[in-house]
């Protein structure tokens, strides 16, 4: 009997997730295979350096108070805004929720072009969709793209979940195997690219250029932070989930690292195409394929799963930006018509939101000369916006620190108070630099008319982005007083 007990009790018990799994989710959902193509095209080989600097003096911090703050605040759902509300006040906590949903808008733009280019490479077999797609109608597939994953956000999202882990997944093992193969193919007599390969291509030249894009670095690898909700399905996250952080920061090295030398196996970094942003990806499969004697069956492969992630990351996104509307920040910040959701507990309006501000970069896009024009536009957007928002991960530490004696924490990273201010510090001045710095028009002269157009644009997009946050709270107090009456 007793033994009956035993079996009945057994199917209860918590499924708990493993270190490495909580590393690879995070990892998947920061980085990509392309997030190590715009730097190399900024850079050049120089970026190897900034890598290994970025590595020893941002990513492992990054990943590491990332962990101190997840265990600090490990019974909150919001995630950042969690850490910035409870280590400062509710309204700091709302602008975090605000800028954290806000800097995702540009990105849903940016992946829904992503999906389109990955599309035409599988059509046309090549790099001729500026060619034969005008920007207009680019901008029209674009927003329809965002449209159509709105309308299927209620139906599809448990399988789009599914997608997500299974293009993360095939993007990871795409990414590390365009690594060891390049590897392999330069060690069976494949000609490096990069000429003169010595010390000297690894140098960086400090001009405004390279500081001005080392946003799109951060952009490339900031994210830590999502894996806060992990920690309560863990069996023992003190001991555990820093492991995972740690590991999180070494793929992250690797990928980078190692990522950007196999470019330079196929790619003069002196002499890199002008769409190496766009079709750059596509390039470096097609190119590898070749080498190994395979002919375009490998790039024809990354097509596939680029098209499968990035959907899947749109889905995903899509879900994750509607979360600040439904937060309980939400209903002392914002209007209640905003807050409204429907017979699933979605906030409807929030999806209204995202496809006017979609729509708004749209047509702000229209403006440029062409596709692959629009493309880097809003990756250096994204470069801006995105570091601005890790700003209050290291914001929230520091607030916690210096008044660490309130918190308990089952993991402290740098147990020496002032060392730990002081590298929370250096990580919040750096990345709000750099996200200032990232205004300058990248990839066109400086002073031409296109430089300053393209200023005017960055200006325009932060001001109506992050400005929208100061109506919000603005429309909520109007609404009390007729409330009040």
């Amino acid at each position: 009997m007793e033994h009956m007990e035993y079996i009945d009790l057994e199917p209860q018990k918590k499924h708990y997730m493993a270190w490495p799994v909580i590393a690879l989710i995070d990892f998947v959902t920061i980085i990509s295979f392309e997030n190590i193509f715009y730097p190399f095209q900024n850079q050049g080989l120089s970026v190897v350096i900034s890598w290994i600097f970025l590595f020893f003096s941002y990513i492992l911090p990054y990943a590491l108070i990332s962990a101190q703050m997840s265990l600090t605040f490990d019974n909150q759902a919001g995630g950042l805004a969690s850490w910035v509300r409870r280590s400062s006040n509710d309204t700091l906590g709302y602008w975090t929720s605000w800028m954290y949903w806000v800097q995702s808008v540009p990105y849903i733009v940016d992946v829904s072009n992503s999906v389109i280019v990955s599309v035409s490479w599988m059509i046309l077999g090549n790099n001729s969709l500026d060619k034969k797609m005008s920007t207009f109608w680019f901008g029209i597939l674009t927003f329809v793209i965002i449209l159509l994953f709105i309308l299927l956000e209620n139906l599809l999202k448990n399988s789009l979940e599914v997608l997500s882990l299974i293009g993360g997944g095939a993007m990871f093992i795409m990414s590390f195997l365009f690594v060891l193969l390049a590897g392999y193919a330069v060690m069976h007599g494949h000609h490096i690219a990069t000429q003169p390969f010595n010390l000297a291509a690894f140098k960086p030249s400090f001009s405004l250029n390279y500081f001005s894009t080392t946003g799109l670095l951060i952009f490339a690898i900031s994210g830590a932070e999502l894996a806060a909700p992990y920690v309560s399905e863990m069996k023992n996250p003190k001991r555990d989930f820093p492991k995972s952080m740690w590991l999180l920061a070494l793929m992250t090295g690797f990928l980078t690292i190692f990522g950007t030398l196999a470019l330079a196996m196929f790619f003069n970094a002196h002499h890199i195409p002008h769409d190496f942003k766009m079709n750059g990806p596509y390039y470096a499969f097609q190119l590898l394929g070749e080498s190994l004697g395979m002919g375009k069956a490998l790039m024809y492969i990354f097509a596939v799963v680029q098209a499968v992630f990035m959907m899947a990351q749109l889905a995903v996104l899509l879900d994750a930006s509607s979360r600040v509307f439904a937060g309980d920040v939400a209903d002392k910040f914002m209007p209640k018509w905003l807050t409204k959701k429907n017979k699933n507990g979605r906030p409807i309006h929030s999806y209204t939101i995202t496809a006017g501000l979609s729509l708004f970069l749209l047509l702000l896009t229209g403006t440029l000369p062409n596709i692959n024009t629009i493309y880097n536009w809003l990756l250096n957007v994204n470069g801006i916006i995105s570091p601005y928002k890790t700003c209050w991960v290291f914001f929230a530490f520091v607030a916690m620190r210096m008044h660490q004696e309130k918190y308990h924490s089952s993991y402290t990273f740098i147990k020496n108070k002032a060392g730990a201010l002081a590298i929370g510090f250096w990580c919040l001045i750096f990345t709000f630099i750099c996200a200032t710095l990232g205004f300058i028009p990248q990839n066109i002269a400086f002073g031409t008319q296109g430089f300053n157009h393209q200023l005017i644009m960055n200006i325009i997009t932060v001001l109506v982005l992050f400005g929208l946050g100061f109506v919000m709270p603005w429309l909520r107090k109007r609404e009390k007083a007729r409330e009040n009456k």
